[in-house]
């Protein structure tokens, strides 16, 4: 598809994230940020907190000051087990998350997202184990985000309702723990409509995540590609006037351009990213 001119879409684009592996960044995305004026989302999985030299991270954060870039964090995920009932790997676990946590003076992020790694079939035979080791975890980390005065967003991910959550939230207790509302996440794993969540967690709305699948997995499509209803999502945050982050989670360039299009034809959406 033709790319169009970046200022179409500024109203939109100066308002959310788009989704950004930092290993992406380096190798060449980061270019693409600028010249689109794109905000984006860093993602820490992989190796990069094992690997890349601090001074390559506040080079990546100084160049998005210096072209008035916001941005916001995403913790790193894939194997990690913050309340594993196992010693060692609560260690590890803690110790990347903390690495993770620890670049948030550098970036100054918006937010930091963070998945739970609560898994039902696991850690449902012993709950409060888990539910104790995983407070202890993200008190540690949440230390770290309110001193820098971020926000922590806890997403939905592998949860089929919102109970694990609900629960993290009310017995931690700070005003800097919010919730990131996953759209994809909901159709392809939970399984449960937004008005569960929300009916439970508004309080805690902090930010979304948007990107759409059939139901059947996760894939990250374009927004308006599945069956998600985003229309009706987005005529109840505006009937409450809320503004939660918004960060674009779509896996392709193609995807994102398509999203981009999909928000700025829609009114419901418009409504959203003028206000």
């Amino acid at each position: 598809m033709n790319i169009p001119e970046p200022q179409r879409y500024s109203f939109i684009t100066g308002r959310c994230f788009i989704n950004a592996p930092f290993e992406n960044l380096r190798n060449g995305m980061l270019e693409l940020f600028l010249q689109n004026r794109l905000q984006p989302e860093i993602g820490l999985e992989g190796n990069c907190l094992w690997e890349v030299p601090d001074d390559e991270f506040r080079y990546t954060a100084d160049v998005l000051k210096e072209n008035g870039l916001a941005c916001t964090l995403h913790a790193p995920f894939s194997d990690l087990a913050p309340g594993s009932l196992d010693t060692k790997i609560r260690e590890i676990t803690r110790k990347k998350l903390r690495r993770a946590f620890e670049l948030i003076p550098v970036f100054q992020p918006r937010s930091i997202v963070c998945h739970l790694g609560y898994d039902e079939d696991k850690h449902s035979y012993k709950p409060e184990q888990w539910f104790k080791h995983a407070g202890e975890t993200w008190q540690e980390l949440l230390k770290i985000a309110e001193q820098n005065k971020t926000c922590v967003m806890f997403e939905n991910t592998y949860e089929t309702t919102p109970d694990i959550h609900y629960r993290l939230f009310t017995e931690i207790n700070s005003r800097y723990l919010r919730l990131c509302l996953d759209t994809g996440h909901l159709m392809a794993y939970a399984g449960t409509s937004w008005q569960l969540w929300l009916d439970k967690l508004l309080p805690w709305l902090g930010q979304l995540h948007l990107h759409d699948n059939a139901g059947r997995r996760d894939e990250h499509l374009a927004i308006g590609s599945g069956r998600f209803d985003f229309q009706e999502l987005f005529h109840f945050l505006n009937s409450k006037n809320l503004s939660p982050l918004v960060t674009l989670e779509p896996h392709t360039e193609e995807d994102l351009w398509l999203s981009l299009e999909y928000i700025e034809k829609n009114q419901f959406f418009k409504d959203f990213f003028s206000r």
